[in-house]
């Protein structure tokens, strides 16, 4: 337990039980004491306590009335009274006002053991109930934010019930970008919402100024209780796509200015079905200074603010959704996975970092394309095909190919696979096996032997690799094929 006060006039008493307090065998945290109702009543207005032991009788304020005091406390500590034989019929009284024990003096150092073992198990037990009640009720405070839709009556619901647990001073919400808020200590972190971590931030605690213009991140006005959660996440919400196009941290309104007309409308044409079909098949052409032209109008615009963020947005949604469909012979696996990451915007910190991590895929992309497009690289597959079939005996890997036909390992990796229709290591394997098969077959090589042959310097590796491709170890094959 964190706290136990100890309210006793008698000096040699009071000490007497702060040393079986902490020989007890329960860890306390701190032990306080002090002589009189008084000085125990001005700590419990200022200081939360988990258990007091008191006196029935003492100067300036008694016992009974220090408990009545404790019991309008919002949070009142576990009370035992220590009364002597003449003081029962007081201790009578304060067991019905609460007090959960009685002790008589002289006071026995097995009795406070046992008490305050019992007593530190219903805290620990209420600690327990109440961490559990609390994440319970994150979950409940989350949907304020997460779900897009939510019936008035449900936010008013979920704001009465967890209005005095949440959010009890006025606070701002802060939204960046998931992983921002690892290092943030106070506040209520709801992780990775539409690709955002929220923070709720009580005032007047502050988020580090150059962090959160680092982080892009958009913050809300100043706001108060639950019922108001929802629209200070809109507004931070808002504010972070402001800051991710402005490439700063926003906090306020005040400095919003709406573009001329003739400009938005001119913009806005940047995101109809032609222009967007136009950067899509741009990708799989050689004219790179137009589509370098056509993409940089997208994002100067919406950077210089002709261009809504949500029409941004829509754009970038738009492209992901289709160029799997056009160029889905040309999508790795790999690429796929990037792109994923890429359709989630305001998961990159401001759209200057967004602009290059999208180029560089497009930019890629484009060139696996025409790479598989070119006569020159076909050649060099083809080449690359015919040197692994006159070279599989040898040490051979892709790194030994792609220096041979002077092509890039990664691109290498992924044309490789389009051409034959299967990878590098299983082509390789493939041959190997088929020229085992027929070695085992047609001569009396010894099987350590035939392993040498075909590329494999391990006999144990290359007996464990045939039997798992053939069914049957080579020895097995060997002889059902002289069987035939």
């Amino acid at each position: 337990m964190k706290s136990v006060l100890i309210v006793e006039d008698e000096k040699m008493i009071r000490r007497g039980i702060c040393t079986m307090v902490e020989r007890s065998g329960v860890p306390v945290e701190m032990i306080m004491e002090c002589q009189n109702g008084e000085l125990a009543w001005e700590i419990l207005k200022d200081k939360e306590v988990d258990v007091m032991f008191t006196d029935i009788r003492m100067p300036k304020m008694d016992g009974i009335e220090l408990v009545r005091l404790a019991n309008t406390l919002p949070k009142p500590p576990l009370m035992v009274a220590i009364s002597g034989y003449d003081d029962f019929s007081y201790a009578v009284e304060m067991l019905r006002s609460g007090v959960r024990e009685y002790i008589l003096k002289p006071v026995e150092r097995d009795k406070i053991a046992g008490i305050l073992k019992t007593l530190n198990e219903e805290i620990e037990g209420k600690n327990l109930r109440s961490m559990k009640d609390k994440d319970f009720g994150l979950k409940e405070v989350r949907q304020l934010v997460e779900r897009p839709v939510i019936d008035e009556a449900r936010i008013q619901e979920i704001a009465e019930r967890y209005s005095e647990i949440f959010v009890t001073e006025p606070y701002r919400v802060v939204v960046a970008p998931v992983g921002s808020f690892k290092d943030v200590i106070d506040g209520i972190l709801f992780e990775n919402i539409n690709a955002s971590d929220v923070l709720v931030l009580e005032e007047p605690r502050e988020f580090d100024e150059d962090r959160f213009e680092e982080l892009r991140a958009g913050a809300s006005d100043v706001h108060t209780g639950l019922i108001e959660l929802r629209k200070a996440y809109k507004e931070a919400l808002e504010r972070r796509k402001r800051a991710f196009v402005e490439c700063r941290g926003i906090k306020s309104d005040d400095d919003i200015k709406e573009a001329p007309e003739p400009l938005r409308v001119q913009a806005k044409r940047l995101v109809e079905e032609a222009a967007l079909m136009q950067r899509l098949q741009l990708v799989g052409t050689k004219r790179e200074d137009e589509l370098d032209e056509q993409w940089g109008k997208l994002f100067t615009e919406c950077k210089r603010g002709n261009l809504s963020y949500d029409d941004f947005e829509a754009a970038l949604t738009d492209f992901n959704d289709n160029v799997k469909k056009i160029y889905k012979n040309s999508v790795t696996e790999e690429a796929e996975e990037e792109l994923k990451r890429l359709r989630d915007v305001l998961s990159l910190a401001d759209i200057d970092e967004y602009r290059e991590a999208l180029m560089e895929w497009i930019m890629k992309l484009r060139g696996l394309i025409l790479q598989s497009d070119d006569s020159e690289g076909k050649k060099k597959l083809k080449a690359a095909v015919e040197y692994v079939e006159q070279n599989y005996m040898k040490d051979l890997n892709m790194a030994v190919v792609s220096n041979y036909i002077s092509m890039n390992y990664s691109m290498l990796s992924y044309l490789f696979k389009q051409y034959t229709g299967t990878n590098f290591v299983n082509y390789l394997k493939g041959i190997r096996i088929k020229e085992a098969k027929k070695l085992l077959s047609e001569t009396d090589m010894k099987i350590i032997e035939v392993s040498r042959a075909v590329g494999y310097d391990n006999e144990k590796h290359f007996m464990k690799t045939f039997k798992a491709e053939c069914g049957v170890s080579p020895g097995e094959y060997r002889k059902n094929m002289q069987r035939q």
